[in-house]
């Protein structure tokens, strides 16, 4: 398709008196005068969990001893990690541990995972895993088994929540600008997700690092869509205000509603690619996975346009729906190919990250299915509430009691 005219992109707060003040902030958005800007250049901080992480082993050991003179003197707890470690005491001794021995144990591990939103199918996997790593071995004092036990857990989870891939954009963005093309990444998941807010986010950290972004308005059908995108693109560019007769840093490439996503999304990778963008931010409507034709719809869009990164957005709130929504999107999009190998999603943002506490079993369970990296994760309600997932401390809170 040939070049677009400008005057389909939007400009709006560029010429607009009161859009940018003396400080770089946009008057219209208090809000965001918060955001300390150029704080998040470079990687992106590690999603952490203080409670948990900074608990040294001592610390650890002295309260799996705990818990097993409480054992002792009550019996097992209900749940948590402590409960199930406390019916670790009968199988300590010089013998050798055997399926059966560990059944008791097995079964709380499980149940303990389940209760951090880690799919029961995913949770039973795991304690077999830990079953075949401890079979066979000789018991010692109940820190060692217990020691033993947790580690094993741990390597399994680690090992799931590790990406096969790394996916290292900032890298790929500049590798992109050394081929003259820009970056593509398509956003798409379900309704209601926070795709929008954090295709915003997403948007505020690449030009933090110097990138120049297009936002291609493809959700065509949801009332609303292309003027949320419009709104987020004046409060980035407020951050950012562009230089004496400069461009704003982040532009809006929008053709309304009721039109062909697909066609919209090929216009603006073209027009970025003539007008020297860095990266191309694609936003989709959010549509279910049964929704046969607005499937079709995103397995055209990216079919046709060969985005570097198809991210689906989920929430973590939701668990294991959120696993389910993932497993039959992936699934809808290779029914809905056009191609003998259909283009599947290639990595996850997580949203609502801190609205879970330590519920975090989501993480594992959209890798596992997928074996696919979680690329960002959504910690808040700001421009700078974006992170990366940090493995050992998921694990962490997932094995806190």
């Amino acid at each position: 398709m040939g070049g677009t005219s400008t005057k389909d992109l939007d400009y709006s707060g560029t010429n607009n008196k009161s859009s940018f003040n003396n400080q770089g902030q946009d008057e219209e958005f208090p809000a965001e005068t918060q955001i300390q800007v150029g704080s998040m250049k470079g990687e992106l901080r590690d999603v952490d969990y203080e409670s948990s992480e900074d608990m040294d082993e001592e610390e650890e050991e002295r309260k799996d001893m705990l818990v097993t003179l409480d054992v002792s003197r009550k019996g097992a707890r209900k749940g948590g990690i402590g409960g199930m470690f406390g019916v670790l005491k009968g199988l300590v001794g010089s013998k050798t541990l055997t399926r059966q021995d560990m059944e008791p144990v097995l079964e709380k591990m499980k149940d303990h995972l389940i209760a951090k939103n880690v799919a029961a199918d995913i949770a039973s996997q795991l304690c077999d895993s830990v079953a075949r790593k401890l079979e066979g071995k000789v018991m010692g004092t109940f820190t060692t088994v217990a020691s033993m036990v947790k580690q094993a857990l741990q390597d399994a989870l680690v090992q799931i929540l590790q990406p096969k891939r790394r996916v290292d954009i900032l890298r790929d963005v500049l590798e992109a600008q050394a081929q003259h093309k820009p970056f593509v990444i398509t956003f798409c998941g379900v309704n209601g997700v926070g795709k929008s807010t954090n295709l915003a986010k997403i948007s505020y950290w690449l030009i933090e690092n110097g990138f120049s972004v297009l936002i291609a308005a493809c959700d065509t059908f949801r009332a609303g869509a292309v003027e949320q995108l419009r709104t987020h693109q004046r409060r980035l560019n407020s951050l950012h205000p562009p230089q004496q007769h400069g461009r704003p840093v982040v532009q809006l490439f929008e053709r309304g509603y009721g039109k062909d996503a697909a066609g919209i999304a090929m216009e603006a990778i073209a027009y970025a690619r003539n007008q020297g963008f860095d990266v191309v931010l694609v936003d989709t409507a959010g549509r279910m996975q049964d929704n046969a034709p607005l499937m079709t719809a995103l397995a055209k869009l990216i079919a046709v346009n060969t985005p570097d990164l198809v991210l689906f957005v989920g929430e973590a709130l939701v668990g294991n729906e959120a696993v389910d929504q993932l497993v039959k999107f992936n699934q809808a999009l290779a029914d809905h190919s056009m191609s003998d190998h259909p283009r599947l999603i290639d990595g996850i943002v997580l949203t609502k990250f801190d609205t879970i506490d330590d519920k975090v079993g989501a993480a594992i369970s959209m890798t596992y299915i997928t074996s696919q990296p979680i690329v960002f994760v959504g910690t808040g309600q700001t421009y700078n509430d974006l992170r990366s997932l940090n493995a050992r401390a998921v694990v962490n809170a997932l094995m806190k009691a």
